[in-house]
């Protein structure tokens, strides 16, 4: 996918996701294997709500493509939840 075509698609209604994604696009994503590249595709036509949902770790994509993209963003960008108390 063209980089101006992925910068818009990161850029969402939601400032939260647009201070998660665009970070992630511009430091993480060049780096990524082809296959996450698309699964990144692919959540990026996924609701806002959807999407802060998922990055919050409020809840997990059911779609198991998605739940591993998810997961490298939570990974990369500062998303990790510590859940021990």
């Amino acid at each position: 996918m063209e980089r101006n075509r992925l910068f818009w698609g990161s850029r969402r209604g939601m400032l939260e996701l647009d201070l998660i994604l665009l970070p992630f696009l511009e430091n993480i994503y060049p780096g990524l294997p082809q296959e996450d590249k698309e699964r990144y595709w692919d959540f990026l036509e996924c609701e806002d709500q959807d999407m802060f949902g998922w990055l919050l770790k409020r809840k997990d994509p059911k779609d198991p493509e998605l739940k591993k993209i998810v997961q490298v963003i939570r990974d990369n960008t500062g998303m990790k939840i510590n859940t021990e108390q």
